[in-house]
């Protein structure tokens, strides 16, 4: 931890190249296995900045790596550049105003999250060529996180087998570490087959898909009484069978994704949501096919990996933010409802406080709420397979909800950008630390291995299905 003070000003000496790349890639949001232009922009950061390039990563188009040092053990600094649909939104203003073209924003701060992780890796290539450290770096830009599971799918393919420890983080509204409670998931496409039918004419011969689907949802819906309390179950049409009411639908798709705490329980929940889709299909005489489109396993912790992030973000402080970006904040606060502030400071453990814009603390590892569930991440996959920690990076005005407007305008502003460096140098600090303390990372090593040791891993993605990239020329049909 003697390394702190000398690699911020590592990462301090770059952050002006890397906070462009954010606001490049803000400009261009791409959707899962389809950043394109967002994974060239990283390609000619990490070129500019030294690293040895490896494109194609798992053989997906849009997931890169960049690797500098010798020798020594492998650190890898995962990075995200994804965005999400029908949440664009133009930067820097206080009222809803999306911009024209394909809807897409980066409303989860995807943008930051992958250019910070590029900030820190650039400063710990640039410590280990000063200090002549033995060791390697590498940063890992991951697509599709948003549903698509790129780094499972990276897992799957052997990227990580030969990486000692994975760090990460993610924007949010206060610094402090990523408690290791995400759900683990499944997304599973449920095909209806029926018989179509003049629905006035011959009712009768009909056999209806869109029943099946209604009474897969309603049995469902009876299954949450029965399931763990912190397990989720959600649903999207992506075919109803067309428009016309007078034709007896012959084919309907519904999307499910099954969530829960742990791994195995998901996949046990899973099973359950399949035989429901059975027992709709037999009760109005239609078939069903179930394909997983994707999967993310739980999040392992790592106790001694977060007590030296905690330790680092105890040292360096909350982000140095100033009067406008306060002023910024206070403004953005004014779009949300009093129950989007105070359910942000309860999810942390803190009292209530409205007269705080802006993360003006370090928070207490664990927090006073304990392990906060934030959703599902394909970085949980990763952390099966190495010692994995991360962040959470004061990005926002507190009460700023992922995947809203809201995140999408601030992404580029001034107190985003400061929060992003911040929390690049707690990425970077942690690197250094496990690359000149061995028993720091031996000790990361053995807690990881015993975990195994009660419960190997099982990927959520079945061998045969493969990730479904999005071509510029397929996006454009």
């Amino acid at each position: 931890m003697r390394n702190s003070n000398e690699i911020w000003d590592f990462v301090e000496a770059r952050k002006d190249p890397l906070i462009a790349l954010s606001d490049a890639v803000w400009a261009v949001p791409e959707l899962n296995f389809g950043e394109f232009r967002s994974v060239a922009l990283h390609g000619a950061t990490l070129e500019n900045e030294g690293f040895r390039v490896t494109r194609d990563v798992a053989g997906l188009p849009t997931a890169i790596m960049g690797e500098a040092g010798e020798g020594g053990p492998v650190i890898a600094i995962l990075g995200e550049y994804d965005a999400l649909p029908g949440l664009s939104q133009q930067a820097g203003i206080t009222e809803h105003r999306p911009l024209p073209g394909d809807g897409n924003g980066h409303a989860c701060g995807h943008n930051l999250l992958g250019s910070a992780s590029l900030l820190a890796a650039t400063a710990v290539k640039n410590w280990l060529a000063a200090t002549g450290t033995p060791g390697r770096v590498r940063y890992y830009g991951c697509p599709a996180e948003e549903g698509g599971a790129g780094k499972g799918f990276m897992v799957r393919a052997g990227v990580f087998d030969d990486v000692d420890a994975a760090i990460s983080w993610h924007p949010f509204c206060f610094a402090t570490i990523f408690p290791p409670a995400a759900l683990a998931n499944v997304r599973l496409d449920f095909t209806f087959t029926g018989r179509a039918a003049h629905a006035a004419a011959a009712p009768h011969l009909g056999r209806s898909a869109l029943d099946a689907a209604e009474l897969m949802n309603i049995g469902v819906n009876y299954l949450r009484e029965h399931m763990l309390p912190t397990s989720r179950i959600h649903y999207a049409y992506q075919d109803a069978g067309g428009v016309a009411p007078n034709v007896v639908q012959a084919r309907t798709v519904i999307r499910y994704t099954v969530r829960a705490a742990e791994l195995e329980d998901m996949l046990a929940l899973a099973e359950r949501v399949r035989r429901v889709a059975e027992g709709a299909a037999m009760m109005t005489e239609t078939t069903v096919t179930c394909a997983v489109i994707s999967g993310m396993a739980n999040l392992l912790g790592n106790p001694p990996l977060e007590a030296a992030m905690q330790a680092n973000l105890e040292r360096l402080g909350p982000p140095p933010f100033d009067a406008a970006d306060q002023a910024f904040a206070r403004e953005m606060q004014a779009t949300f409802t009093e129950q989007d502030i105070a359910s942000a400071f309860r999810q942390v453990g803190l009292p209530v406080d409205r007269d705080t814009a802006l993360c003006d603390m370090i928070l207490p590892y664990p927090t006073a709420a304990g392990p906060v569930i934030l959703g599902s991440t394909d970085v949980g996959d990763v952390s099966w397979t190495v010692p994995t920690v991360q962040a959470l990076g004061a990005t926002c005005a507190i009460g700023t909800a992922l995947h809203s407007w809201q995140m999408t305008a601030q992404g580029t502003s001034a107190l985003a950008h400061k929060g992003m460096v911040h929390v690049a140098k707690i990425m970077a600090a942690t690197a250094t630390d496990l690359l000149s303390d061995p028993a720091l990372l031996e000790r990361a090593k053995q807690d990881h291995a015993a975990k195994l040791r009660q419960r190997p891993y099982v990927s959520p993605i079945p061998p045969e299905v493969q990730p479904p990239v999005l071509y510029p020329d397929q996006a454009a049909e």
